[in-house]
């Protein structure tokens, strides 16, 4: 057979008048192979064909790879039970060969960026290690694409704020962003359409403006157009996370954040320098950072509860308990809670995970709730019980029946048995009363439809009438 080169060899020594002898020992052929290399009259090597063992049964699998919706472990069981037996190996193999199946790869190309033209940003899930538990994260990455400059961090939600909290702090570790910032068609940016037809959401926009660059989406499917971001995740996953601890996220992300910097500083060999080398030329090509920049928060609005806290994301944060009943605006930035009454600022938190069920208390707020349980003894009596107790039994038994099952909390019970008391007269009050405290029933609205059932006519307590006052007839 030999390769091209000896056949090559072979003729032209031919050419030049060798013998077959001489032409053999030269190039250490047998004269056989010379003669059919002569004979043939071509340095192309030959293919060799030969029978394929699946190409009898081809029609079959063309019809089955259809059918099995291209699954070639089914098509190789479905061959084996109609007595057609392949290697899987040898099924794969001519597959391959025949083009069943197979999509033709095309070349990714490159993508030559100038300093300063674009920054690609994305994220991906991970599952991390987090205070010895796996914890589902969402990893947000942004590359500066002319130095591939990175840096990243973990979030254990991701949404609109999220995002601007992210690309507010990379942009502040680049001191500088891009003109364009690639990304993929999430609706996290983008508003509606994809690719060149998207649409980015207003709030984005403005926030783009805030640091001079626009966002862009590439065309669905096209992942090469962001490999600088792509890629990274790859490096993170593979590299960061492996043999490191983190106690939690804040943790992890400066351990993160470090890490960027490291990375950043050395040298690649496909880059032929160091990220921060190239950085040099292409931080001169940035847009500056604004002379201010406005912390990014997300503004919601509580009622306190009757315990003096407020909630957010299941978790409980303290106010004074002034602000009882009052509905206060939470403006919520990565790591502090500040909690507003209008324009005035009452306390500041530091901001707890979402959902992680915690309670946090100010010490001016237990100070305030210690002295105001010392002002208050809990034995003291409430001026609109004190009418209530005297009033008859029924009322005194009812009203130590909701003290006992409210506890702390049954002022507003108490006081609106006072307006009932103040509204219906005594008899049939104190009948319903019974009947209530008789059957464990303590739903004041209910009470109340019992009493209007024992009324007869009298909807009004009368004036009580002194028998020694002169009348004015006499």
């Amino acid at each position: 057979m030999r390769d091209r080169d000896t056949r090559t060899a072979i003729l032209e020594l031919s050419k030049k008048g060798h013998g077959l002898r001489v032409i053999a020992r030269t190039l250490k052929v047998t004269r056989k192979t010379v003669r059919r290399v002569l004979g043939s009259g071509s340095a192309e090597v030959p293919s060799v064909v030969r029978p394929e063992l699946a190409e009898p049964h081809e029609e079959r699998i063309r019809t089955l790879f259809l059918s099995c919706k291209g699954n070639l472990v089914r098509v190789h069981e479905e061959l084996a039970a109609g007595h057609v037996e392949l290697p899987y190996s040898t099924l794969t193999a001519f597959c391959r060969r025949r083009g069943i199946g197979q999509v033709p790869k095309k070349p990714a190309g490159t993508y030559p960026f100038d300093p300063g033209q674009e920054m690609q940003h994305d994220t991906s899930p991970h599952t991390v290690p987090v205070a010895s538990k796996p914890r589902k994260l969402q990893c947000a990455s942004l590359v500066m694409c002319h130095s591939t400059v990175g840096y990243a961090q973990a979030y254990p939600v991701w949404n609109r704020f999220w995002a601007k909290v992210f690309l507010t702090d990379a942009i502040a570790f680049f001191e500088g962003a891009a003109d364009q910032c690639m990304i993929d068609n999430a609706s996290i940016i983008v508003a509606s359409g994809t690719g060149k037809d998207a649409v980015i959401a207003p709030e984005m926009v403005a926030f783009g403006e805030r640091f001079g660059f626009h966002f862009a989406a590439h065309a669905l499917g096209d992942a090469n157009r962001s490999a600088h971001v792509e890629r990274r995740f790859h490096f993170i996953e593979n590299n960061f996370y492996v043999g490191r601890t983190f106690a939690d996220i804040p943790d992890l992300n400066a351990q993160m954040r470090a890490w960027c910097t490291k990375v950043n500083g050395t040298f690649k060999r496909r880059l032929g320098a160091r990220p921060l080398d190239l950085f040099v030329a292409e931080a001169a090509a940035l847009h500056p950072l604004p002379v201010h920049i406005p912390d990014v928060y997300q503004l919601h609005t509580r009622s306190v509860d009757e315990s003096g806290y407020v909630n957010l994301h299941n978790n409980r944060y303290s106010v004074p308990s002034t602000l009882m009943d009052r509905s206060l605006s939470l403006h919520e930035t990565k790591d502090r809670l500040r909690i507003f009454d209008g324009h005035r600022l009452v306390c500041e938190h530091v901001r707890e995970e979402e959902g992680a069920g915690k309670t946090r208390m100010l010490e001016q707020h237990k100070l305030e709730r210690k002295l105001a349980r010392q002002r208050t003894p809990k034995t003291a009596v409430r001026p609109e019980e004190t009418a209530l107790l005297a009033a008859s039994p029924a009322m005194a038994a009812m009203v130590a029946a909701l003290k006992k099952r409210h506890a702390g909390r049954a002022v507003r019970a108490l006081q609106r048995l006072r307006r009932m008391w103040l509204d219906y007269p005594q008899a049939p009050l104190d009948q319903a009363l019974a009947v209530a405290l008789a059957h464990g029933l303590f739903d004041l609205e209910r009470i109340e439809r019992l009493v209007l059932r024992h009324i007869a006519g009298d909807f009004f307590r009368l004036p009580i009438i002194d028998d020694e006052e002169p009348d004015d007839h006499e």
